[in-house]
């Protein structure tokens, strides 16, 4: 297929989903106004569903609870190509569209992220083209990336519902990702209410935690000789993590920040239990285990010191986000054709997670940011300026980043899938993740 034929595939592709961008934007907004926590995400997921059904895609539901899955052909051998994009929203409370009742709200931007998603689907389905592409595609609308709210999802894996806490995590373990050879996501770009593209390269991954100090209740006036202080043995212990941070080297770019969840009962008794919530972050993997080591035990030191017991948790979080160069460069020539040089930006590291990390660690994948927001994520002041910039944009980007490994005999996809050196295999993936769910201290929190 000469160029002039690809040129013309993705012109028609994107007139496809320029018709039908009022639709897309009104699901977007739709979401916005109805968000839902991760593994509850019900009627976020029926709304994916109705527009998968509306255009003619057969779907498997009710993955990792609420994820759902279509392809664009029946059947088709060759590469399989996902985009993805998320159902969940995240506890903010403040913004205009935050649920009253559970704090939720889309700051995170999953919502035109699933614009994105839907888009990219009508365009590829409705335009016709199905057939000029030498290999699938698929569509995944993916439960829980905001990784919040430990003890219902606890409860989810004690009752056998999952056996991770992240929907990707969850969706790997299941296998919904054996028949994946690559795979696409975007996530809105704080600060940017103009059209642009942020090409990112890499983010960190981290750890979860949860920490409990057990003391001993006593009258915090009247004998506080008779008791053991949980509070203070957990400022000793966070003081202990802090006095560490110089021995973080820079390139690993470590991150440790805690949430006191329970510092007492009553302010006339000694705490006995104090609970303390975190993440434990790094560039790598080995950094994420080895900071993990030097955290646990300062950790633990704050509870030796005044005599308290220390039970820490670690769960799995998210792996770091390595993004295939290739696809970044097919993905970027692409943004070229749709935007001035100016607004097609490298962005290096970043330094929050996603479990698209996870997915970067087994096949080639890519994680840009897209503009027409402002405001930051996850605070009360995000809020979408340009709903075409922020999800008809980046739908057809996806669709021409489609088109542009499928054509010839998907000759670039299978180019990008021989070069790409998986850091994982899936097997010793899901042994590193069950490794990391461990408990010191002989009890659990």
């Amino acid at each position: 297929m000469d160029s002039n034929e690809v040129k013309n595939l993705k012109q028609l592709v994107c007139k496809t989903i320029d018709e039908n961008s009022g639709r897309i934007i009104d699901f977007s907004k739709s979401v916005e106004k109805e968000p839902e926590l991760g593994f509850k995400e019900e009627k976020t997921s029926q709304k994916v569903k109705n527009v998968f059904d509306s255009i003619g895609l057969k779907y498997r539901d009710k993955l990792a609870i609420t994820g759902v899955k279509a392809k664009l052909k029946d059947k088709c051998d060759g590469i399989n190509v996902a985009v993805l994009g998320e159902l969940d929203a995240v506890i903010c409370r403040g913004n205009k569209n935050t649920d009253p009742e559970t704090g939720a709200a889309h700051t995170c931007g999953h919502h035109v992220q699933l614009g994105a998603l839907i888009g990219t689907a009508i365009g590829l389905k409705l335009s016709g083209i199905s057939d000029k592409l030498n290999g699938n595609v698929t569509f995944m609308a993916v439960p829980s990336e905001e990784c919040i709210e430990f003890a219902y999802r606890q409860k989810l894996m004690k009752q056998g519902k999952i056996h991770f806490l992240g929907g990707k995590q969850e969706l790997i373990y299941q296998g919904e990702f054996d028949d994946i050879d690559i795979a696409m996501m975007m996530h809105s770009l704080k600060n940017c209410p103009n059209p642009t593209v942020l090409i990112g390269k890499s983010s960190n991954g981290f750890l979860a935690k949860t920490i409990r100090y057990m003391g001993k209740a006593a009258h915090a006036a009247e004998a506080p000789e008779h008791g053991i202080n949980a509070l203070n043995a957990a400022m000793i212990g966070l003081m202990g993590v802090n006095a560490l941070r110089e021995t973080f080297k820079d390139e690993d770019y470590v991150r440790f920040h805690p949430i006191i969840t329970k510092g007492g009962d009553v302010v006339n008794s000694v705490p006995d239990d104090v609970r303390i919530e975190s993440y434990v972050r790094a560039r790598t993997i080995d950094a994420m285990v080895e900071t993990n080591k030097k955290v646990d035990r300062a950790l633990k030191a704050g509870g030796d010191a005044v005599g308290a017991k220390t039970v820490i948790r670690t769960i799995p979080g998210y792996l770091p986000l390595e993004c295939s160069q290739e696809l970044n460069d097919i993905y970027g020539h692409n943004c070229s054709e749709l935007l001035p040089e100016s607004s097609v930006i490298e962005g290096g590291h970043f330094f929050a997670s996603t479990d698209m990390g996870d997915v970067s660690q087994l096949i080639p994948s890519i994680h840009p940011y897209i503009g027409g927001v402002r405001g930051n994520l996850h605070e009360k002041d995000f809020e979408v300026e340009d709903y075409y910039s922020a999800c008809v944009l980046p739908a057809k980007l996806f669709a021409m980043l489609v088109i542009d490994l499928l054509v010839d005999d998907a000759e670039k996809g299978k180019h990008v899938i021989k070069n790409f050196k998986p850091q994982l295999s899936k097997e010793k993936y899901l042994k590193i993740l069950n490794g990391f769910n461990k408990v010191v201290g002989g009890e659990k929190c």
